[in-house]
């Protein structure tokens, strides 16, 4: 079986308890050699100053190659390309670069005065300064603001024509979602990097209600499976099961990187890179 390379996706801290949690999921998954990590902003850049300060830590504490979240919401240009610049400052050369949510309550995004508009206008800008490895995001099912997949495709072909250099995936609970999207955009003449990423439902009714906001289906078929494994006090190696399978049918088509949203949770994502092959020894073997 092929070893994947893995990242991982952390969201920063907003108060004691949760940084050691940070720190815990951090110490569980980084001996695995993630090719990165990178670490999210709150809906509506409300944890800005969290997200600087938890990418400077890992970066230099831990000696991960982190790459920071930014967004174009509540900022103008030049404050986003100001934070930009002292992530560049604190030795973090990789974005994740992204429109964002509106503030909780705010409805549908709005431009900011003086702000970029969209994704695209952002990752333009980050790519003029020539010192950055940016990121974006890609939807294999439509954005909840998309008409369809084939608007997904092409806005995703823009960012990348714009400077992007690889594309992390929304997650999804179906392997053909994302083989479909992957030849959608082969057929729109992409070829730069699509990363699939990849949510181990640590609790299946919290993940089917998230799931409905961000436009990703939740198959019946896992409803059934979960309401059953949970009778059975077996969810959690049900979902070790279900998140290995799909991986392991992501590998046999050819995918080679994988990406994680841990939710800052690192038991079932380090259940499912040893069950894929990927753990401490093997990894560092790969490495050397």
């Amino acid at each position: 079986m092929t070893v994947p390379a893995v990242s991982f996706e952390f969201f920063p801290p907003k108060n004691l308890e949760a940084s050691f949690k940070l720190w815990d999921t951090v110490q569980v998954l980084a001996p695995l050699a993630p090719r990165f990590v990178s670490v999210t902003y709150g809906a509506g850049g409300t944890t800005r100053d969290l997200t600087r300060d938890a990418v400077a830590t890992l970066h230099k504490h831990m000696g991960l190659n982190t790459a920071a979240h930014l967004t174009c919401v509540n900022a103008t240009r030049e404050e986003t390309l100001a934070v930009a610049d002292s992530f560049a400052e604190a030795g973090v050369t990789e974005l994740v670069a992204l429109r964002g949510d509106p503030p909780k309550g705010a409805g549908q995004f709005s431009v900011h005065p003086g702000g970029f508009a969209n994704s695209i206008e952002l990752v333009e800008a980050l790519a003029d300064k020539g010192k950055f490895t940016i990121r974006v995001g890609a939807y294999p099912e439509p954005h909840p603001e998309s008409a369809d997949t084939a608007a997904d495709v092409a806005w995703l072909k823009r960012k990348f024509q714009a400077g992007a250099d690889e594309a992390i995936t929304q997650f999804f609970f179906e392997t053909e979602t994302f083989l479909r999207f992957r030849d959608d955009c082969a057929r729109a003449g992409i070829t730069k990097p699509i990363v699939p990423g990849i949510m181990p439902i640590e609790n299946w009714k919290g993940m089917r209600k998230f799931a409905a906001g961000c436009g990703a289906a939740f198959p019946d078929s896992l409803v059934d499976m979960f309401e059953k494994a949970d009778r059975d006090g077996r969810a959690d190696l049900l979902a070790t099961a279900l998140c290995t399978e799909m991986c392991d049918r992501l590998l046999s088509e050819g995918v080679e990187n994988l990406h994680f949203y841990t939710l800052n949770k690192p038991e079932l994502t380090r259940d499912v890179c040893h069950a894929l092959g990927v753990t401490p020894q093997s990894r560092l073997e790969n490495v050397a």
